[in-house]
């Protein structure tokens, strides 16, 4: 890279004596890279993929899954409670008689069940004092379940 002061356009100023280009030698970065290579390659085979981790130790816990009320609508409007057909209108007591002190409930619909179905449930058990929490399924992000 040579530059010119002489005031010229930059076209045609060179200079005939035969200045060469100054050019990169790229010789050490080669050299370098080459070396950054056979490093990798002598140590990829000692390196473990995966990661080690020291988790921190703890006594035994009991085992604390315990059942939760899971209503379930069906298509055709019948509920019922974790499996077990019931009526919508003794859902709150069937279930503070089955699971005690329970906060929440969990309603499982059909996505074509009869929306006042639904409904009639999710008012129960809000006038029985629940939580109620709805189940829903994620939506394929591949788009094989979709309809069309």
């Amino acid at each position: 890279m040579s530059f010119s002061s002489n005031g010229g356009n930059g076209h045609g100023s060179r200079r005939r004596g035969g200045a060469g280009l100054a050019e990169i030698n790229i010789t050490p970065f080669v050299d370098i890279l080459l070396v950054l290579l056979i490093i990798f390659m002598l140590t990829a085979h000692v390196m473990q993929f995966g990661l080690e981790v020291d988790v921190p130790h703890t006594r035994f816990a009991k085992d604390s899954a315990k059942e939760m009320p899971v209503v379930s609508v069906t298509k055709d409007g019948t509920s019922y409670l974790n499996g077990a057909p019931t009526n919508i209108n003794d859902l709150a007591k069937q279930i503070h008689k089955r699971f005690g002190k329970v906060k929440g409930v969990y309603v499982s619909a059909d996505k074509e069940a009869i929306w006042d179905v639904i409904a009639q449930v999710t008012a129960e058990l809000g006038a029985g004092g629940f939580q109620v929490n709805m189940v829903t399924q994620p939506e394929d992000s591949s788009g094989a379940g979709r309809r069309r």
